[in-house]
């Protein structure tokens, strides 16, 4: 019997996250076989392949080999190879993960040549028309055939923009899978030493965690002086580790920002190195979409630099606090957390490491011929 195959597509480092997860459960459930495809976003040995080396994600079927430019120029070259893949030996659906530029590229270039789409981690909603990955969910979700959502605040934007609540599928989270799937490795290793986090964590006791990459915190110098008179005075009472995104890192020597030497800029982490310093934080201060499901997931306190989130449960639900960027409230998180005074909230209901194997079951359901 011919199985049905589906593209699952990644291309950033979050999107490497969510694909492991489904990976496994197709493994186990054996209906549907799979095609790996690579876009190619995100380029460089720290951001890709120890990711998938550290995951467990074989390699992949396809490189695309994209590489970098504008959201423009790289959403082209994507669209351009994967349109020549597609035609060339066409799957049965394509899966895209997350709000990255391949997840729209591909969602566009599946659609038009009548392939189905399945969009996990579909609903989730901002509201900010300034973040680029506001706009790749909403065109994915436009053309999207099913919508597997994190939280019900998902389903509930995707029935108010008038989607077919019978391909609406809440079903938890694979970055939840990913993260308790990962963290019950680190916890049977007896030596943590190779990891380039373990000596910080031996030089302090207790610590924070700071992440930061959102242009709009980073690419100005008004933003990233304003968040740095939060953190230094924060740093001062909790040191902090900084793995320093490479364009952060460049604008912090062009604006001569100076974060003061209880702040401890390190270079990116891989996956399992940087698990291994935030699962133990005091707090975690970021704008990552990503930190704020994993910190809930874990349960460990985090405050959000951003005036929105698009995902609400980890507030709601969650460890997760919105701070805004002002230094007044950051300060104010922060030294709730550091004083044992913040809230460690719970890990949602669906977030139980089984959300790979929910989606394979509809998929497959759907797709498997008799």
């Amino acid at each position: 019997m011919n199985q049905p195959c589906i593209d699952l597509v990644a291309g950033a480092r979050p999107n490497f996250m969510k694909i492991a997860p489904i990976i496994r459960a197709l493994r186990e459930d054996g209906r549907l076989r799979w095609r790996l495809v690579h876009t190619g976003q995100h380029y460089d040995r720290d951001m890709n392949d120890v990711f998938f080396e550290e995951l467990g994600i074989p390699t992949p079927d396809v490189r695309l080999g994209a590489g970098g430019g504008s959201h423009a120029a790289q959403t082209a070259k994507i669209m351009t190879a994967y349109e020549e893949l597609c035609q060339h030996d066409r799957p049965d659906a394509v899966v895209v993960v997350g709000d990255v530029n391949s997840t729209l590229a591909c969602s566009i270039v599946a659609k038009k040549l009548c392939i189905p789409v399945a969009h996990v981690e579909a609903g989730l909603r901002s509201g900010d028309m300034s973040m680029p990955e506001e706009i790749n969910r909403l065109v994915t979700d436009a053309i999207s055939d099913w919508f597997f959502v994190t939280e019900p605040s998902g389903a509930q934007h995707l029935l108010r923009e008038g989607k077919d609540a019978a391909r609406v599928h809440d079903v938890g989270h694979v970055m939840a899978d990913n993260v308790l799937f990962q963290a019950s490795k680190l916890a049977a290793m007896g030596d943590t030493s190779g990891y380039e986090t373990d000596a910080f964590k031996r030089r302090h006791a207790r610590y924070g965690v700071l992440t930061l990459h959102r242009p709009s915190n980073v690419d100005s110098a008004e933003g990233l002086a304003r968040l740095a008179a939060s953190l230094v005075p924060i740093s001062q009472k909790l040191p902090l580790a900084f793995p320093v995104h490479p364009r952060t890192r460049a604008n912090l020597e062009k604006f001569g920002i100076d974060l003061g030497p209880a702040i401890e800029l390190m270079p990116p982490q891989a996956y399992m190195s940087f698990l291994h310093l935030w699962k133990d934080a005091v707090v975690v201060l970021t704008d990552s979409g990503g930190l704020q499901e994993e910190t809930t997931v874990l349960g460990v306190p985090c405050v959000t630099l951003r005036e929105n989130t698009e995902r609400p449960i980890t507030v709601d639900e969650g460890s997760n606090e919105l701070a805004g960027t002002e230094p007044q409230r950051v300060i104010e998180l922060a030294m709730a957390a550091i004083e044992g005074r913040c809230k460690h909230g719970r890990r949602p209901a669906l977030w139980d490491g089984q959300a790979a194997r929910r989606i394979v079951a509809v998929l497959a359901q759907a797709l498997a011929r008799p």
